[in-house]
């Protein structure tokens, strides 16, 4: 039996569905871009066999195991490692028993479905993962990565992938993103500019981040000019391996536009540690329009990611580090956050920052009309905790209204979990023809502009917006 519906997500009105279906099958067969993401450019510099199935289904992806442990799982029992240098479970067949014990908890969710697709698409699985069949698909996953045709650059080529973007902080060497370029290889992996590790004073070890940057630039850090200096130059530096986009992880979407004295000042005591963390927000609000202007004179699109409470547990952040699930949507502004940035930039046509929400609440509201009117703005596709059917759906009928669809950037997957960047493309093109098939069925569209805007949100949209 099949792990997959043929017709999920399809509207329930045969007819709507018949439609949607139709539109699907228009678009099913696109490439896949993939402009922002967080896959490991490792693995496609050193193609090496994929170790095992926990590793690549389990320890990595903070969608499992922060469901695992909201039912009182530890960690460490899933093999997550441990940045106090803590135990961890090492057994992976262990480990992957106890997420098949307990992938019910699953049902329902966006994991499941990109799950279900990698197992059946991917991997020829049928069975439901289950305690019971737990081995005998670890067993089938196992064989599958120990041949080449499931080598990362193979599976490049099998999903249809075009063009995929990582992200790489601002002092990182990129010596992975060398050695693709150095292999000759054709799979076209790019890069993308994040600097948060220097343009945030309350990021750990940020001095030591700014000096380490000023060593790689040959600038002298410690002063604004060559602070700025220094990011000009990593980011042509970047540019070099692929980049086409720099990246902001920002906890609001707060943006100043500061006098350059004041933001050499607010420089100065970050560098010194004595910033409030007021005057921290602040440099970081105006550094998003430094980086704005900046911009204007490479050409990088620029992506913000505001609204996130980052590592919210500290016990967690302590035995584990960043990133392990603990981070939570908060409310966030951008009327008047963004307006400093908008009234400094948001007129250029030639400009193109993509702004992305974790607060649904801000779609109608705030974020469509903004985009809907400057230039400069874009909206970004549902993002982390909406990257799902519901999501996906509610982003549509919510934006659309004011922003239409070409103030969007069509879909990206912002995934770590390789195997589920099909699954997820395969679900927004779903969600889209859906969408647009009501609109057709509504009397709102016409039914050759459904299949020419299919196109866009698929494929067209991403390729143009972030210039690949």
């Amino acid at each position: 039996m099949a792990l997959l519906d043929e017709n999920r997500l399809f509207p329930t009105d045969p007819t709507v569905r018949d439609l949607a279906r139709v539109l699907f099958q228009s678009v099913k067969q696109l490439p896949i871009v993939s402009p922002h993401g967080h896959t490991d450019p490792r693995w496609f510099a050193e193609n090496q066999n994929f170790s095992n199935p926990t590793d690549l289904f389990v320890t990595p992806d903070h969608y499992v195991f922060r469901m695992l442990h909201s039912q009182g799982i530890a960690l460490s029992a899933l093999g997550v490692p441990r940045a106090d240098g803590g135990a961890t479970e090492q057994d992976k067949r262990k480990i992957w028993r106890l997420f098949a014990e307990n992938f019910y908890l699953f049902r329902g969710t966006p994991s499941r479905l990109w799950i279900d697709h990698a197992f059946q698409e991917v991997f020829g699985i049928t069975a439901r993962l289950s305690l019971e069949t737990a081995d005998m698909i670890y067993d089938q996953i196992a064989d599958c990565l120990k041949q080449d045709a499931f080598r990362p650059r193979a599976l490049f080529k099998r999903f249809n992938i075009e063009a995929i973007s990582t992200t790489e902080s601002a002092i990182d060497d990129l010596r992975w993103h060398k050695m693709i370029r150095d292999s000759g290889w054709d799979g076209n992996v790019i890069t993308s500019y994040r600097p948060d590790a220097v343009v945030d004073p309350e990021f750990e070890g940020f001095t030591n981040n700014v000096q380490i940057m000023g060593e790689m630039t040959d600038e002298d850090t410690t002063t604004w000019i060559g602070y700025i200096a220094a990011h000009r130059k990593r980011r042509a530096f970047f540019k070099t391996l692929g980049a086409t986009s720099s990246d902001h992880g920002h906890p609001s979407a707060r943006t100043e536009d500061l006098p350059q004295a004041e933001a050499a000042a607010l420089f100065s005591k970050a560098l010194q540690g004595k910033c409030s963390a007021d005057e921290a927000d602040r440099f970081r609000a105006h550094m998003l329009t430094e980086m704005a202007r900046m911009s204007i004179d490479d050409g990088l699109v620029m992506q913000i990611h505001p609204g996130a409470f980052r590592n919210h547990s500290d016990d967690i952040a302590a035995q584990f580090g960043r990133d392990k699930g603990y981070d939570i949507p908060t409310r966030t502004d951008y009327v008047a956050a963004l307006r400093p940035l908008l009234n400094a930039v948001g007129g250029r046509s030639d400009l193109t920052i993509i702004v992305f929400t974790m607060d649904e609440t801000s779609y109608s509201r705030e974020l469509a009309p903004l985009a809907g009117v400057y230039p400069a703005l874009k909206l970004g596709p549902p993002w982390w905790f909406h990257d799902s059917y519901e999501g996906m759906l509610r982003f549509r009928e919510m934006a659309t209204e004011t922003a239409g669809f070409y103030n969007t950037v069509g879909f990206n997957d912002d995934t770590r979990a390789f195997c589920s960047i099909p699954a997820r493309h395969n679900v927004a093109r779903r969600v889209d023809c859906s969408f647009l098939a009501t609109l057709v069925a509504t009397g709102r569209l016409h039914e050759d502009e459904a299949f020419e805007v299919a196109q866009d949100l698929a494929y067209r949209l991403a390729k143009q917006a972030y210039r690949l």
